[in-house]
């Protein structure tokens, strides 16, 4: 046997193999990575930071998918909250009016509540009242509407339709019946399950409104507790701005939709219209708190029901509400808002577009004081200056000086007032 000769540690042309560090790892620190920074494979390392940014990532993601999830299903119920500070913030002027007087708060917030539910339930009543006649002559007079319909198909088609053909087509088979039975029992079944929410859903906006009213300088200051002194003025001032915007606009559409409802009450009981207090009430609630298009729907109802009377009466009507509407637009509205909220017509109604976006009936129908909230608060702190004359931005015309109004003795004031007077 020829014995096996032991190799050499170096052979020739083989680099030298590299020390070992003193721990006994490798150079480049543990895991044998080369001191260049390049890993035993060949690779660049993997930077320290990266399993931390992909966690963080990670968890962003995850994050953000339990928020949407949650919003999803929290949608309505934040939409309800949103109502009832928006109620708060209406009513809270009448709260802390009465609370000043020494009225306790829960007490002065119930005494509102109890007045805003009254005048609630009554133009229900009122609204009510008239819708449930409507149907009623509408069953009752069912019948005739049908045989009249026929009648002009019959003439005008040279056909022979009667009820009792139309009924026996629509009966002949007993499962077409069941089929109407069980559509009208779901029907019933989802129209009080939706009457059930309904209710519900009105109590928690209900309670929430008076909580947010009757525990409003609690809550400002456990808000502002969480702030630093420096933000506590910026909130505060902010929360200020939403009360006095809030209250005037609701404030203001109340007195233009009552001086409404009186004016329209009087025409109609001139001309005659039947159901002239509910149609009066309609007309000023839609026309004051349906932005836009609430002019024409408040003057629709009150034609049509005119015109199954007298088609006269409904032309009257309608150049009635016309010519109320410029009464209201140049005199009566800017005297009101002028003292509340006054924003421009463009920017209400984009506002208006906007909120029924994002919210629908309830984003319309805050658009307006969220908007002149936002626009106060933000002209409080924005910096104006003041425009270089252009033709392209004329200055607004300076109304004319009032004259003074003459004593008895012949005498008059002074344009500039007492401390103006000549010196001789």
């Amino acid at each position: 046997m020829t014995a096996t000769r032991p190799l050499p540690d170096d052979l020739p042309g083989d680099p030298p193999a590299p020390a070992p560090d003193e721990d006994g790892d490798g150079p480049g620190g543990p895991g044998g990575g080369a001191a260049d920074g390049t890993s035993v494979f060949g690779g660049e390392r993997m930077p320290p930071w990266l399993p931390r940014g992909v966690l963080l990532v990670f968890t962003a993601i995850i994050g953000f998918m339990l928020l949407r999830w949650a919003f999803g299903h929290l949608r309505g119920f934040l939409i309800d909250l949103l109502i009832a500070l928006f109620l708060s913030l209406a009513i809270e002027p009448a709260v802390d009016r009465l609370a000043r007087r020494g009225m306790r708060r829960g007490l002065a917030t119930g005494l509102v509540f109890v007045v805003v539910t009254l005048a609630f339930a009554a133009v229900l009543a009122a609204i009510g009242s008239l819708l449930v006649d409507q149907i009623v002559n509408l069953a009752r007079n069912l019948p005739d509407h049908i045989q009249s319909l026929l009648d002009w198909i019959n003439k005008r088609f040279d056909t022979d339709l009667t009820m009792e053909k139309i009924q026996g087509g629509l009966f002949k088979d007993s499962n077409t019946v069941q089929g109407y039975a069980e559509t009208v029992a779901d029907n019933a079944l989802g129209f009080g399950t939706a009457l059930v929410g309904g209710l519900f859903e009105l109590f928690t906006i209900g309670l929430f409104t008076f909580y947010f009213a009757a525990e409003g300088p609690r809550l400002r200051r456990g808000v502002c507790s969480l702030l630093p002194p420096g933000r506590q003025a910026e909130v505060l001032r902010a929360w200020e701005i939403a009360i006095d915007k809030t209250g005037g606009y609701l404030y203001s559409r109340a007195l233009m939709a009552l001086v409404s409802a009186v004016a329209h009450y009087i025409f109609f009981l001139v001309i005659g219209l039947d159901y002239a207090i509910a149609l009066a009430i309609w007309v000023g609630l839609v026309s004051q708190f349906i932005p836009t298009v609430g002019t024409y729907l408040a003057a629709a109802l009150p034609a049509l029901v005119a015109l199954t009377e007298s088609p006269m009466d409904a032309v009257w009507v309608i150049v009635f509400a016309t010519a109320y509407q410029q009464f209201e637009n140049y005199l009566l509205h800017p005297r009101i808002t002028s003292m509340t909220v006054d924003i421009h017509p463009a920017v209400a109604f984009g506002s208006v577009i906007a909120g029924a976006a994002l919210l629908g009936p309830t984003g319309a129908l805050i658009a307006i004081p969220v908007t002149a909230t936002t626009t106060a608060f933000f002209g409080t702190y924005v910096r104006r200056y003041d425009v270089a004359e252009h033709r392209l931005a004329p200055d607004a015309p300076a109304k004319p000086a009032r004259k003074r109004r003459k004593h008895k003795d012949g005498s008059g004031d002074a344009p500039g007032g007492a401390g103006d007077d000549a010196t001789g």
